[in-house]
């Protein structure tokens, strides 16, 4: 049975963080809960549904911003009692909202990531995790890669202490005290953790994680190892995911499943089966969803799910009819109730607008006055900039409080805009200056009126790095911009990976000097994408990497003084050796450089990138061809006289010009990294081949693998 679900927007709160919404226990059986949330003012906002409207409970003042909120209480009583993570500090309110706690904690950074469980406070910050049991420091953890979430294992069930912290390197990381037991290898960053049906499950060990790349999973964090036990795809291409929750929204006595993403949808999975759940509902929202929960908010005996919004709006999908059934007197009392209700409405907006323009004379004359200061409106902006490994593309993803009128994207290296379906903006390209050092993109994107969030997506070349900035201007008065900036890599199309194969034909870069570890590794940061900031504990450190775009790999590892790099692709090792060379000579380090070519990898890394060619080849092909075929058809009247491979052409023409309009480039930028991969196979042996690129093209054109190797040999 498919969930019938009706859209209620109840409030807007301040922007909100991730996770900062929860519902009270309710006080009886089917009963309506009261929502408590926090916003980034500061502000702790409790409230209550009655007759359609919401009813404060409390509300604390503004302050710093509040980065994460949990419920908490005497394990087995309800969990009535608030807590919130601001800055380095924790506070608790009553469900009436008196403070009753306020604690500064031991950490130098603010607090990212909270759990509890009775007296037991989890506190995270970037790379810290910090155990506290009645507020007296228990552990300590320092965290190889940065920590978006942390999770304990019910203490009633499995008997002890066992926190979970959620990493940025795709890792699981679970604890014992201050030591780390065990690590759990996901298939992506994972971004949000939650008991499996609220409980853990019936052994308490079954953890649901979210990756930032859209992945779903259940693993059971037994003593010793972990167990997966399912684990859902990202098949929709939607956005990561940022909060989930169990509730029976179906009413069928088995809990669902309710999942919040950052590109706002909802998602009901249901356990049909004993293990593997199937999405049966979902619903879009217009922005990311910071938290999701389960409950009983609008109306006694109706449940709900009920969402926050990033720009504060508390929406609920709830289970109550929306058109009742009943006699003449209930619909007229119902008219009734909505008549009341919009005449209230009417009021406040009309009080609104005189307030609005009271204010903006107000604004007017100050700023014509003589001791006029200038105000500049603040606005909150959430960005995302992340490499996408289906398609070797960077996703850019903005998210305003408010309308966005329009971003300006500027690059100072050559990038490819790709065209994203969920965007309904107007883009427009301006030429660029052909001077070196310039710009190499400029592209205007106009919005439509209430957009707040748009997606972009950009494909980078290797070995060329710089800065892309997003100028985001939204539709408020006075007119004002915000400016953010993304760095694109030298080797911008790799990504982190937990093992790499070890049999393949490898070349090895070695350095040697008088470098630190914290030197070398702030450089090998410079480079790669998804290495963390900090600079590792320990003495050295391996990092496996995968390009997303050709498969090849690269193995780093280096310590204080000594760096090793493996790749099968040459131009990797290549550009390694440039950037690194450069970023030491800045420093006035010497380098003793070294390196050994092996000419397999040659062979091997033009295997990989063939099949790709000449797919690329076929559909370029395929493309010209459309428009003769097509008056082809049109001068004949029917296209029965072609051959079986043209009349497919015609029946695929949509699909076909509509991967090559995704793709732009595609070929060049394979033509492109055969020519380098030429080029460096030779620069290593002290020969500049540069002359021969007219030859190898024309051999590229007719698409021939041995032919193409043989060139390379014979070169």
């Amino acid at each position: 049975m498919e969930p019938s679900l009706a859209r209620v927007d109840y409030l807007q709160v301040g922007v909100t963080a991730q996770k900062t919404m929860r519902l009270l226990p309710a006080s009886g059986k089917k009963a309506t809960q009261k929502v408590v949330v926090g916003d980034q003012d500061g502000v702790v906002t409790c409230f209550g549904i009655k007759k359609g409207e919401a009813v404060p409970v409390f509300k604390t003042l503004p302050g710093q911003k509040i980065s994460r909120l949990e419920l908490g209480g005497a394990l087995n009583t309800p969990q009535e009692k608030i807590f919130v993570a601001i800055g380095s500090e924790v506070r608790g309110f009553t469900k009436r909202g008196k403070q009753f706690l306020s604690f500064e904690t031991n950490l130098t950074e603010s607090i990212q990531a909270m759990h509890i469980s009775g007296a037991d406070l989890f506190l995270c910050a970037s790379y810290i995790y910090n155990h506290y049991c009645d507020c007296k420091d228990q552990h300590y953890f320092l965290s190889g890669d940065k920590i978006n979430d942390v999770l304990c294992l019910p203490v009633d069930k499995v008997n002890c202490i066992t926190p979970v912290l959620a990493c940025q390197d795709r890792v699981l990381r679970v604890l014992q005290g201050s030591n780390l037991l065990y690590e759990v290898e996901l298939p992506g960053p994972p971004t949000v953790l939650a008991l499996s049906n609220g409980n853990g499950g019936d052994s308490g060990e079954e953890i649901v994680y979210g990756t930032s790349d859209g992945k779903l999973g259940v693993t059971q964090m037994t003593g010793t190892r972990a167990i997966p036990r399912w684990e859902i795809g990202n098949e929709k291409k939607r956005g990561g995911i940022l909060c989930i929750d169990s509730f029976d929204i179906l009413g069928d006595g088995v809990k669902e499943l309710l999942v919040g993403r950052d590109d706002g949808m909802i998602e009901i999975y249901n356990f049909e089966s004993a293990d593997d759940p199937v999405l049966r509902h979902d619903y879009a929202l217009s922005e990311s969803i910071s938290a999701i929960q389960g409950g009983c908010v609008g109306k006694d005996g109706y449940d709900e799910i009920l969402a926050a919004t990033y720009s504060g709006w508390l929406t609920g999908l709830t289970t109550e009819p929306v058109h009742r059934e009943g006699g003449s007197g209930e619909e007229l009392k119902l008219s009734q109730e909505m008549q009341n209700k919009i005449s209230s409405l009417r009021n406040e907006l009309e009080q609104l607008q005189i307030k609005v323009l009271q204010e903006r004379e107000k604004y007017q004359q100050s700023s014509h006055s003589s001791t006029a200061v200038s105000s500049v409106p603040p606005f909150s902006v959430n960005d995302k900039f992340t490499l996408n490994k289906d398609d070797a593309s960077y996703s850019l993803i903005l998210e305003v409080q408010t309308a966005i009128d329009n971003v300006l994207v500027q690059s100072d290296v050559p990038l490819d805009l790709l065209d994203v379906d969920k965007n309904s903006a107007v883009v427009s390209f301006s030429s660029c200056d052909s001077e070196p050092n310039s710009n190499f993109l400029l592209a205007t994107y106009r919005c439509q009126a209430n957009t707040t969030r748009l997606e972009l997506k950009v494909r980078s070349i290797e070995g060329q790095y710089g800065t892309l900035q997003a100028y985001v201007t939204p539709r408020i008065q006075p007119k004002t911009c915000q400016v953010l900036q993304y760095q694109i890599k030298p080797l911008s199309l790799h990504q982190r990976t937990h093992s790499i194969d070890q049999d393949r034909p490898m070349n090895t870069l070695m350095l040697k000097g008088q470098f630190s570890f914290a030197e070398i590794h702030s450089w090998v940061v410079f480079c790669l994408p998804e290495v963390p900031e900090k600079t590792p504990a320990g003495e050295y450190i391996t990092f496996y990497f995968q390009n997303t775009f050709l498969g090849t790999q690269l193995e780093s590892t280096y310590r204080k003084g000594e760096g090793y790099f493996k790749s099968d692709n040459i131009s990797t090792i290549s550009i390694l050796k440039d950037v690194l060379s450069k970023e030491a000579t800045k420093r006035k380090i010497n380098l003793n450089i070294s390196y050994d070519v092996n000419e397999e990898s040659v062979r091997h890394t033009l295997k990989l990138i063939h099949p790709k060619l000449e797919y690329q080849q076929l559909l370029a092909k395929k493309v010209h061809l459309i428009d003769a075929l097509r008056e082809l058809q049109v001068h004949e009247g029917n296209v029965d006289f072609l051959l079986p491979k043209y009349r497919s052409i015609l029946e695929e023409a949509d699909q076909l010009l509509e991967e090559y309009k995704r793709q732009p480039a595609h070929l060049e930028r394979l033509y492109g990294m055969i020519t380098d991969l030429f080029i460096d196979k030779f620069k290593f042996k002290g020969t500049n081949v540069k002359t021969k690129v007219p030859l190898l093209l024309e051999v590229l054109d007719g698409c021939d693998q041995d032919g193409l190797i043989a060139f390379f040999d014979a070169a």
